[in-house]
């Protein structure tokens, strides 16, 4: 690690247990929304919730499995889940969501290869690219174009 570096492991592992944290929200978040959104107009974006809630649960192995790797202990508690009985507020929710999910990771690939932790990169670029589809899923629903990040 270079004198200018400005993150340590240590650093790292408590930043990838806020993303953790935010994996937690979104299965909790994507299986929720899905079940209790109501209305024909919402039906397709629904199921497509549900398939979300998978994919996040796999980010969370992930995520949860490079802690590990790091020396560190994945945390248990998610973010805090907003509600609504709107599904509209509902895909917004997520939309902000994985708009900050997908900023954190990016920032958290620079980090991990400021430290040399190249497949962390790599596994986090993966989680990315779902993410953005996530994103894409959403803005569609809510019927906008997919956000700038």
């Amino acid at each position: 690690m270079n004198k200018e570096s400005k993150i340590t492991r240590e650093h790292l592992v408590d930043l990838l247990n806020e993303d953790l944290s935010r994996e937690y929200q979104a299965v909790i978040a994507y299986t929720v929304y899905s079940q209790t959104m109501k209305g024909a107009a919402f039906r397709a974006i629904a199921g497509e919730l549900a398939v979300h809630a998978t994919e996040e649960l796999s980010h969370a192995l992930q995520v949860a499995k490079q802690i590990d790797y790091l020396g560190g202990t994945p945390v248990t508690t998610p973010k805090p889940v907003a509600m609504s009985e709107k599904a509209e507020d509902m895909l917004k929710f997520d939309l902000e969501n994985e708009k900050e999910t997908i900023l954190q990771y990016r920032e958290r690939i620079r980090q991990a290869e400021e430290l040399g932790e190249f497949a962390l990169g790599e596994v986090l670029r993966k989680i990315i690219a779902q993410e953005q589809e996530h994103l894409t899923d959403l803005a569609d629903a809510l019927g906008i174009d997919c956000p700038k990040l």
